[in-house]
């Protein structure tokens, strides 16, 4: 009995040391950009947003397509694009065979399209394969070059759900004008940006933002601590932004609140900058993504805006946008 329990114990320690302690992929230390950036991602398929009638009738409704539908495949012709969609709809006769998915299932819906006088074919479909807008880099990780911004994910505002992206790439930007947030209503920031000049391509669209690989040089930039969400306190910290052309600064804020439970909305803050609330009124559309900073650590991203009190606004933890960004 003795040789048996020494023996289990043994065993019971070999598995203890075999077994591996997950570890965290990102860094300590975290280059906190705060740059304003273009941003192009590309659907996962052909979303249906909408419908237009053909010869009177609504063919796309009576063939049973529902708004939120992404197409897959036309007859046995994977699709990605538009182009890719009307290309696999030419010269083919009916009836047709769409996949589509729907609330994370496959269907095949066959339907007969009409061709107009030029023998264009019709769907009665109106689709999307692409969303294009302006954000903020939250961060780059030095060692792995993975980025995170917006701290949100993007919602196509027709069906308000989460765009599902095969791919996408993010740009510089340059800052053009600030439309002001006033009660009520949310600002926007206006930029520019060419589309010859990746910085980095995207790969993941989740509820802490988007994510990718960042592909400039980052030998220059400087790094901050990864702060953890129980060093945050009440008071004092800044965001750092981008509301002039290429000038990143960091601006006064004071934390109001900190929520554990929440998905997204952990940090609770009120813009008190003079400069930053003469500038942009509060919150605008486009800061989201700005890193949040305490202590000289990187604890967050701005995220969402408070309309009935836009000097308001929300914040994600950091540690959130980098569990989610490195899996």
């Amino acid at each position: 009995m003795k040789k048996f329990k020494k023996r289990l114990i043994l065993l019971l320690i070999l598995l203890v040391t075999i077994i591996p302690i997950p570890t965290l992929a990102y860094s300590d230390y975290l280059i906190a950009s705060g740059k304003t950036i273009g941003i192009e991602v590309n659907s996962n398929g052909v979303l249906i947003v909408g419908f237009y009638e053909v010869g009177g009738k609504n063919i796309g409704q009576e063939a049973g397509f529902e708004i939120g539908d992404v197409i897959t495949n036309i007859n046995d012709t994977k699709i990605n694009t538009i182009e890719e969609m009307v290309n696999a709809l030419k010269n083919k006769n009916n009836p047709i065979k769409f996949k589509v998915e729907r609330e994370n299932k496959e269907l095949e819906i066959t339907t007969n399209l009409v061709p107009n006088d030029e023998g264009v074919v019709k769907t009665g479909l109106y689709v999307k394969d692409q969303i294009n807008g302006i954000g903020t880099l939250t961060y780059i990780d030095p060692n792995t070059k993975r980025f995170g911004a917006l701290g949100h994910e993007i919602i196509e505002t027709t069906t308000a759900k989460k765009f599902e992206i095969k791919d996408g790439k993010i740009f510089n930007a340059n800052v053009s004008k600030i439309e002001k947030s006033r009660d009520g209503t949310a600002g926007e920031k206006n930029a520019t940006y060419n589309k010859e000049t990746v910085e980095g391509e995207i790969d993941t669209n989740e509820i802490a933002g988007i994510f990718g690989d960042y592909k400039e040089e980052t030998n220059n930039m400087e790094e901050i601590e990864v702060g953890k969400e129980e060093e945050i306190k009440k008071g004092r910290a800044y965001i750092r932004t981008n509301i002039e052309k290429d000038v990143v600064k960091d601006y006064e804020i004071n934390i109001l609140n900190i929520d554990y439970d929440s998905k997204s909305k952990n940090i609770l803050f009120e813009i008190t900058d003079k400069t930053l609330l003469e500038a942009s009124g509060g919150v605008i559309q486009g800061m989201s993504g700005s890193p949040i900073i305490q202590n000289n650590k990187l604890i967050g991203a701005v995220n969402y805006v408070i309309l009935n009190d836009t000097k308001k606004g929300y914040g994600i933890f950091i540690t959130t946008m980098l569990e989610q960004g490195e899996s």
